[in-house]
């Protein structure tokens, strides 16, 4: 993978026509893209340099990757944009129960991966070239309950310890600490965190909801930060009152 200044992207696909194609196209928008068949040239790849953003398709030989995006989510915040060639919606949320950050069915539009790939990567911090110390501005630490949110790393703490969570989840929850008690609709959400078109069943903000409140929620089953409004949308409860 080329070891530029450019945000590196790995992508994971065992149709080698497919790789060459967007490797091709991710390469002409501004990539470094380095390509793998399967789980194990995937391993050897990320050994050799860290992608910022991994596309991963659902269907590989071997390790399939649901099972990669699992592991990987173990012990890492890479941003995942996940692949599959048959869509279903039981794809889409398992793909994001198990910590995709996005998900896209083939066939699709390399200008919608790119897109996608974009967005991501914004939201990851990594796109944008870095301030300097004159321009960064001060990032607040936001706190409710127990938990600290940490701009300045996109860390959640809870009593000062590191509680892991990727990027899509830091997104969505900071996107509930800066609107306290207020309801948020799905579709103003899914417009914030993707700014494309998308199906209207697109549920995608409920997944991340629901991994959310494992996070943080005490009893996850009966929320008291987020809060669902039924037939509206969530609200963001810092103090945990009863709804």
């Amino acid at each position: 993978m080329d070891n530029s200044d450019r945000p590196r992207v790995l992508v994971v696909d065992d149709d080698p026509a497919l790789r060459e194609l967007l490797a091709e196209y991710l390469g002409a928008s501004g990539f470094a893209v380095g390509t793998a068949g399967d789980g194990v040239q995937m391993r050897e790849r990320m050994a050799q340099a860290m992608p910022d953003v991994l596309v991963l398709d659902l269907m590989l030989p071997g390790e399939d990757g649901l099972s990669l995006a699992r592991e990987l989510r173990r012990s890492s915040t890479l941003p995942i944009l996940m692949l599959s060639a048959r869509g279903e919606e039981i794809d889409r949320v398992v793909g994001l129960e198990v910590g995709a950050d996005d998900y896209l069915p083939k066939p699709f539009s390399p200008r919608e991966l790119l897109a996608r790939l974009r967005a991501l990567l914004r939201r990851a911090g990594t796109a944008a070239a870095p301030a300097t110390a004159a321009e960064a501005p001060v990032a607040p630490r936001r706190t409710f309950g127990p938990f600290t949110v940490d701009d300045a790393s996109r860390r959640l703490l809870r009593e000062g310890i590191e509680v892991p969570i990727n990027g899509a989840e830091y997104d969505l929850l900071l996107a509930f600490v800066k609107h306290p008690n207020r309801v948020l609709s799905r579709d103003q959400l899914v417009d914030w965190f993707k700014g494309y078109e998308r199906d209207a069943g697109d549920r995608s903000i409920d997944v991340r909801v629901m991994r959310l409140r494992r996070r943080i929620e005490p009893d996850p089953a009966h929320p008291v930060y987020i809060r669902t409004v039924r037939g509206e949308g969530y609200l963001f409860n810092p103090r945990a009152e009863a709804g």
